[in-house]
């Protein structure tokens, strides 16, 4: 199959790649540069020009596949978090719109909160809270509107995906304890965040799209749930700086816009994707690719 490919230079669509090919599938790849375009072409990859808010170049790369996936997210800039979901909205819908009355699969991206059941415990992928506060929502919204209008729509949810460079949300931690000197977290330190080695995650993206099981969630998580506490002190330990605790008072002067994360307890379960596509994650654990990493060098 030819399958196009949003976020094609990304942390994690990178890693979708290989895995892609190594099935037999061609690639068109969507890039906003010409070093992303060259970089997708050394990877064997066709590049095809363009961004999220090139609403003609996304039509046009679904247009000239036999499925998408949808992996692009603008990260640049998560003070502008509520922007950045309306901005994917936007492109899940332009993309559905062109495999609408077809079979042909689209599978987008949401984050494992929006399987929270209201009374608590952990995200499953069996429940989708539509009263959810975190802005993500508007990508699975749009994934179900779009499977109202004969659209076959799946989704993957992510957890925080981590190798020895990147770890989600945890990177931007680190960049914050590396310039105020101290690792922090809120409280006890007891919430709980998930998490799956990048290389994992890949890995679930193409077992997903090769089963086209419309209306399908699947949640890439190996680790339910790993301690605010435990992530502190490893990054602390790496950066030689003092892990500390902090009041949940004093969260949005320490952590800026991260403030409305780093106190959440956000478990997730993966049980019901793992029987489903038979996937069973061997990466390394959160903690060890934070052990691991070089916190010489700046993560941005």
């Amino acid at each position: 199959m030819r399958i196009f490919l949003t976020g094609a230079t990304g942390f994690i669509g990178s890693a979708i790649v290989p895995e892609l090919l190594r099935s037999g599938h061609r690639v068109l790849g969507l890039t906003r540069s010409a070093a992303g375009a060259q970089k997708l072409i050394d990877a064997g990859v066709e590049p095809h020009r363009g961004d999220l808010e090139d609403l003609d170049t996304l039509r046009s790369g679904a247009a000239q596949a036999d499925g998408v996936i949808h992996t692009a997210f603008d990260h640049d800039d998560f003070s502008n978090f509520v922007a950045n979901c309306e901005k994917d909205r936007r492109a899940i819908e332009t993309l559905g719109s062109v495999l609408k009355g077809s079979d042909r699969p689209l599978l987008i991206t949401s984050g494992t909160g929006m399987g929270s059941p209201s009374g608590g415990g952990p995200a499953t992928e069996d429940v989708f809270n539509v009263e959810h506060p975190n802005p993500r929502i508007a990508s699975e919204l749009a994934g179900a509107t779009l499977m109202e209008k004969d659209v076959n729509v799946s989704v993957v949810r992510l957890p925080q995906v981590h190798d020895t460079v990147k770890q989600g949300l945890i990177t931007y931690l680190v960049d914050i304890a590396r310039r105020k000197g101290v690792s922090a977290y809120v409280g006890d330190g007891a919430n709980r965040w998930p998490a799956a080695p990048v290389l994992d995650v890949a890995r679930l993206y193409a077992l997903a799209f090769e089963r086209r099981e419309a209306g399908a969630r699947y949640h890439a998580v190996a680790e339910e749930g790993v301690s605010a506490r435990d992530m502190a002190e490893a990054i602390g330990h790496g950066l030689n700086v003092p892990t500390v605790a902090l009041p949940p008072e004093e969260a949005t002067v320490h952590f800026g816009w991260l403030a409305a994360f780093v106190g959440l307890d956000m478990p997730a379960s993966s049980t019901l994707t793992r029987a489903r596509l038979d996937w069973h994650p061997t990466g390394p654990g959160l903690i060890t690719d934070l052990e691991g990493m070089d916190y010489s060098r700046a993560s941005h």
